[in-house]
């Protein structure tokens, strides 16, 4: 279970765009980009949330074909090798409630305690760091970029855990029919499954971008979202 950051009543907030991004110095910005990328992890990964917190009770999931809303617990790692800089690496906790109206994600240190709680609908996102930090930005994608200086997929990410591409994109089936592998904007994803049957949820993802971003989930849980 992840317990999420304590809200603050005069927690700063932080407005993602070119006025508040112009006022950095590239430095301070480097420093800022490399400390949280490796804390918020998912950013890509990841998605995000509206909804209950995904420690909550809900019905497991089985069945690929018949997900809709979902939560899931898992635990990540995440390394980054970007060029002209040492490589780095972290890992944690990561709950995710994923609804048709938004997201919702807690990520943790290793032990459960909330690092950053991050929430979306459409038009509107807001990151809170566990110190109480706030940012927010119009869509998931635009925020995580000005957290963590990359671009990343949120806004694909509920559908990358199920294997589902989007048109035109390459999905590639194991011998059982399941999603094995999918390539969509520039990254790979790579599914593992630990039940044998057709219509299994993947328990293992492989999520890379040049070699420069991996993101590695094992998921302990499926279930409805409550």
């Amino acid at each position: 279970m992840v317990t999420g950051p304590q809200g603050r009543s005069q927690a700063p907030v932080a407005r993602s765009g070119p006025q508040e991004s112009g006022k950095r110095s590239p430095g301070r910005r480097h420093q800022e980009t490399t400390a949280l990328t490796i804390r918020f992890a998912a950013a890509l990964a990841v998605g995000l949330l509206l909804g209950g917190c995904a420690s909550n009770p809900g019905t497991p999931l089985h069945d690929r074909n018949q997900v809709g809303d979902f939560a899931i617990e898992a635990r990540f790692a995440l390394r980054l090798s970007q060029p002209s800089q040492a490589a780095q690496s972290a890992g944690g906790r990561l709950s995710w409630t994923h609804r048709s109206n938004g997201e919702h994600i807690l990520i943790a240190n290793p032990i459960g305690v909330a690092i950053a709680e991050i929430r979306s609908t459409p038009g509107y996102a807001r990151l809170q760091t566990g110190d109480g930090r706030i940012v927010e930005s119009d869509d998931a994608d635009a925020l995580m970029e000005e957290v963590t200086g990359q671009r990343l997929p949120v806004g694909r990410l509920p559908a990358w855990l199920i294997g589902r591409a989007s048109p035109g994109s390459p999905l590639h089936l194991d011998e059982k029919g399941r999603p094995a592998k999918l390539n969509e904007a520039g990254w790979q994803i790579d599914y593992g499954y630990e039940a044998e049957q057709a219509n299994a949820l993947p328990s293992r993802l492989t999520l890379n971008r040049d070699n420069e971003i991996e993101l590695r989930l094992r998921i302990e849980e499926w279930k409805e979202a409550p």
